[in-house]
């Protein structure tokens, strides 16, 4: 079914919209309908339409936010005296990964125009981005509201109403109902660290992926957790409730799939306020309404338990609570080398509060909850870009400490499949070699048939002084300039608030001192990289 991504005002005739939307989905390697992709294509034909006047005043914006390695603050400090949408999307990720639905631009857009009532969509950006979203908003309002719309304005329209009513294939609002097929810790007896290797089979599903894509999985909820709430609301867990998904299902199943149990909600509070009969519970949550952030620190369990003698309407408290997002994780697989099956790697997450155990949704589910032959709802969000060098024979250089290793065992996957005879080097870092060198053997075997030419590793808990990649990128400065000047690729993929930071930094430093360059001329050649597609990131 051919895709239908241009407006219907478009001037062109029915031989020609098919031809372009052909092309403009080929361009974005869509094989399905993208809500986000949709409307960046439809926005940028709408633009067109609209005049160069238009196109010419979006083109000079500037967003140097518009970084994941930056800090909250940093990106704050440039969208100070911006509009609102700006500000609003200086608060993002920076990631435009689709975890909300949106990009970063789109989603900002959504919620200054009051298309987008929800301050809590960026996955990536968590609380940190939903509180700066709130103190935002209520700034706005507190000056007169002027930045904020009702709905009708064209950004929301563009960002969410041009969407297509139907779907075609598999989307973030149509997952494809794969199957579990293993579940592997990577990390060996006596680490502190827990990183699920998971193989879905795609087997019956016309389901397809490029290496440098994510996967978007819909997570479910600790059982125990649930099983706490529904202790907590004194009701059976058979109970038939309505979901916020819009489906008639029993009380435990909501919970457990439906809505987010990590993140009370000022609705929660202010519908317990309206439901307490006792004075002191009332003025306690009024308390608590009227502190700013102090609901931040509260999960759904917390706040129920905080005040037990509140009883709710549980079609009321579910409406309250927010969707359970998906997750989105860099595949670890290429296609070519496992057909029908998609791989991740899947690092547990777990820290305690308020004297309880709080447990990573999705990395828990993977470790603890699922088993093989058990369903997982999946989707793919494609990359644009981060991805192997078109030519086989480019230099490629990839630095993946801990879990940023995923792609990087795609690209590996896909190159030897493809029989590109490009050389390869990986810098890998961790904590301990003993416990936590993910894929050692895949690596080690790579590296003695000569496909991988070079393996860095820096495990930083080995020795006195802690030693990361990027001291290792410092100490082989020469070999990685030449890489670089014989037209290597360099791909980064992790942590985004310290790693990407620090090896972005050690890059420039790389270049200065290999290439016997100024720090501006450091910079420019960096950013050369980049507008070359050569230096690229998947950090989060």
């Amino acid at each position: 079914m051919t895709l239908s991504l241009l407006p219907d005002s478009a001037p062109f005739d029915q031989e020609q919209r098919a031809w372009l939307n052909g092309f403009f989905a080929g361009l974005l390697n869509l094989q399905e309908t993208d809500g986000a992709a949709t409307g960046i294509v439809q926005g940028l034909a709408q633009q067109a339409l609209e005049g160069p006047e238009a196109a010419a005043e979006e083109e000079d914006e500037e967003e140097p936010w518009h970084d994941p390695a930056l800090q909250m603050d940093e990106r704050m400090e440039m969208a100070a005296e911006k509009p609102l949408p700006k500000r609003l999307m200086a608060a993002m990720a920076q990631l435009d990964c689709g975890a909300c639905g949106y990009l970063c631009k789109s989603y900002s857009a959504a919620i200054a125009d009051g298309s987008e009532k929800s301050l809590t969509l960026c996955a990536p950006g968590g609380k940190e981005t939903s509180k700066m979203l709130k103190k935002i908003i209520k700034e706005e309002k507190a000056g007169g509201g002027a930045g904020l719309g009702n709905g009708s304005d064209q950004a929301g329209q563009t960002a969410v109403s041009q969407a297509p009513p139907a779907e075609v294939g598999y989307s973030r609002a149509n997952p494809c109902a794969a199957t579990i097929k293993t579940v592997a810790n990577l990390n060996q007896e006596g680490s502190k660290k827990h990183t699920s290797h998971v193989e879905i089979n795609l087997n019956g599903h016309d389901f397809s992926y490029n290496v440098g894509d994510a996967l978007g999985v819909y997570p479910t909820n600790c059982n125990d957790l649930v099983a706490e709430l529904i202790q907590r609301l004194e009701l059976p867990s058979t109970k038939l409730v309505s979901s916020p998904r819009g489906r008639e299902t029993s009380l435990e199943e909501a919970l457990l799939a439906d809505v987010n149990l990590s993140m009370a909600t000022e609705e929660l509070a202010e519908l317990m306020l309206e439901s307490a009969t006792d004075d002191a519970a009332r003025e306690a949550l009024q308390t608590l309404l009227n502190t700013e952030d102090a609901i931040d620190d509260l999960d759904v369990l917390d706040l129920l338990q905080e005040y037990p003698q509140v009883s709710l309407d549980v079609d009321r408290f579910l409406a309250t609570l927010e969707p359970l997002a998906p997750r989105l994780y860099s595949i670890a697989s290429s296609l070519k080398a496992h057909p029908k099956e998609v791989h991740l790697t899947v690092g547990k997450v777990t820290f305690e509060k308020r004297g309880r155990l709080r447990k990573g949704v999705a990395s828990t589910m993977f470790s603890d909850r699922i088993q093989p032959g058990q369903e997982v709802r999946v989707f793919v969000q494609p990359s644009h870009g981060f991805t192997v060098p078109q030519d086989p024979k480019a230099p490629m250089i990839m630095v993946g400490p801990g879990t940023g290793i995923a792609p990087f065992m795609a690209f590996l996957q896909e190159r030897k499949s493809t029989g590109a005879d490009g050389p390869n080097w990986l810098f890998f870092g961790d904590q301990q070699q003993a416990t936590d060198f993910l894929y050692r053997d895949h690596l080690e075997e790579y590296k003695t048939a000569g496909f991988l030419t070079r393996l860095d590793t820096a495990f930083s808990r080995d020795q006195e002084k802690k030693v990361y990649v990027q001291d290792r990128m410092r100490e082989n400065a020469e070999e990685l300039y030449q890489w670089l000047e014989q037209g290597g690729y360099f791909f980064v993929c992790g942590d985004a608030s310290r790693m990407a930071r620090d090896v972005d930094q050690a890059l420039h430093e790389v270049i200065e001192k290999a290439g016997g360059k100024s720090p501006e001329e450091a910079k420019q050649y960096v950013a050369n990289l980049t507008a070359e597609k050569r230096y690229m990131r998947d950090v989060y």
